[in-house]
């Protein structure tokens, strides 16, 4: 009689286990076996890490196939519910068996499927087994979702981006640069087929050395867990690994299939206040352009911000013309760093601003239930501008700036940096222009437009801020800057 053997375990974890392996199974039905004198082991089948809960198994539907090719007689298992734990499927299979004429024995327990109190026996014990795999899914529900609360990853593939160590995720520096790269391109194309092409074409594959498959690059941009939480039923947790992007990038990236598509020039990937920057002279925005120059044999290309008055109309129209991009942001992220950790400065600009006459603050008043403003909160939203600049992934660092800084007018005399003040000081919370309030921190010359021009030291440079058109002087503040951008 041709015998088959036919082992199974739940998981890759149980597949290792030293006493509930599929190889232990084996060895003891081999061991039933041998003690029987008219049996021969046709063939083993073994499914490694497949519940018990469905039939559709590889080695359980080759070994189908097999019976219902008159090749196996007899089917023997460890226990009953290595061949399924739902009494439905058992009985299916009983009756593919007995068309067969195919039998069935369970060396750990031993019942006479052939009399009515061995049927029994057998309807009770696939009863339990349902039972009891039904508990222990309850258990494993349960134990995930305490995992989840405590943000902790519930295991699966590695998430590209992380490695595993002793069950938690770690940052795998060269695979995080990968995710990074996916986000900023996505952020400024809005399209999966670009970020698959660029991927490519600066040699930037997965873990096989293949290029990404464009669904993979969707579920990246689309999981939370790069933000450093967890999600579970659809509730969101803390969760205790690293994050690789900021909540504000995610959030941006997400909110991108609800806007209308736009073409968008990629100019605005190399300066750090695409769209912020106003000429001051002729109200129109200033643009990101380029120039490409020949320096030792070489192409160097130089970024500016041009005001758009000019493509409209021609070059007499405006006087402000150019700014170079490089020191323009530079000297904005310098003065405010300077401000930042000038506290005797903010703490008289905070006190002007608070106790103020009624008319010289009129036009500046804060939203909501906010009744003054605070030096700390002030010196928080500057630092995470700061900060913010030193990021590498250009995205993320513009989404940042714009979250707390409304816009910026520029002239060759002044350079009015108009920050958005609210309760949250988070450069990734949730605040948005709308419910902020806003104040405006301008660092002016008062030398004239030619002395700008040779980037002469200034003399002195009043400080102050500006509320709705009614200035409120605070001088002698000490200069910010040795000279302005242009």
């Amino acid at each position: 009689m041709k015998a088959a053997i036919y082992t199974r375990v739940s998981t890759d974890n149980q597949a290792e286990v030293e006493f509930n392996s599929c190889e232990t199974q084996e060895i003891k039905i081999r061991s039933f076996i041998s003690s029987q004198n008219d049996l021969e082991v046709f063939k083993v089948y073994s499914d490694q890490g497949y519940s018990g809960a469905s039939i559709e198994r590889p080695s359980l539907q080759e070994m189908l196939v097999d019976i219902q090719n008159g090749k196996v007689n007899l089917v023997i298992s460890y226990k009953i519910d290595r061949l399924t734990r739902s009494p439905k499927d058992f009985y299916q299979l009983i009756e593919l068996f007995e068309k067969h004429n195919v039998s069935s024995i369970s060396v750990t327990e031993r019942f006479d499927p052939s009399t009515p109190s061995g049927r029994l026996l057998r309807n009770i014990m696939l009863t339990f087994a349902q039972f009891e795999r039904e508990l222990i899914s309850e258990r494993i529900r349960d134990k995930m979702a305490e995992r989840a609360k405590k943000g902790m990853w519930n295991s699966g593939n590695t998430p590209l981006g992380y490695k595993r160590e002793n069950k938690k995720l770690v940052i795998e520096q060269k695979e995080a640069e990968i995710v990074k790269t996916i986000f900023d391109e996505y952020l400024a194309s809005r399209s999966v087929s670009k970020v698959y092409d660029k991927l490519k074409s600066i040699k930037m594959f997965g873990r096989k050395g293949l290029p990404l498959i464009k669904t993979n690059i969707t579920k990246i941009v689309h999981n939370i867990l790069y933000t450093g939480k967890i999600e579970y039923k659809g509730k969101i947790y803390k969760a205790i690994h690293e994050p690789i992007i900021s909540d504000a990038l995610f959030e941006a990236v997400r909110a991108l299939p609800k806007e209308e598509y736009q073409k968008r020039s990629k100019l605005f990937m190399y300066t750090l206040f695409p769209g912020l920057i106003h000429c001051k002279e002729c109200r129109s925005i200033m643009s990101s352009v380029f120039t490409n120059k020949i320096k030792k044999g070489k192409r160097v290309r130089y970024f500016y911000y041009r005001c758009n008055g000019l493509s409209k109309r021609d070059l007499s129209y405006c006087s402000t013309r150019y700014v170079s991009c490089d020191r323009l942001d530079a000297f904005i992220i310098d003065n405010l760093d300077k401000i930042a950790k000038n506290q005797q400065y903010l703490d008289s600009l905070i006190f002007t601003l608070n106790y103020s006459p009624q008319d010289m603050t009129e036009g500046f008043k804060p939203n909501g239930d906010t009744s003054t403003y605070s030096s700390e909160r002030l010196r928080k939203i500057l630092e995470s501008i700061v900060e913010a600049s030193k990021l590498r992934g250009k995205s993320e660092k513009r989404i940042i700036v714009k979250r707390h800084i409304e816009k910026v007018i520029y002239s060759k005399e002044t350079i009015e940096v108009k920050i958005l003040y609210s309760e949250s000081a988070d450069a990734t919370s949730a605040a948005s222009p709308s419910s902020a309030t806003s104040a405006e921190i301008k660092s002016c010359e008062d030398n004239n437009r030619a002395t700008f021009r040779h980037a002469r030291t200034a003399q002195s440079r009043p400080t102050s801020l500006v509320c709705n058109e009614n200035q409120l002087d605070l001088r002698g503040v000490e200069p910010l800057t040795s000279s302005m951008p242009y």
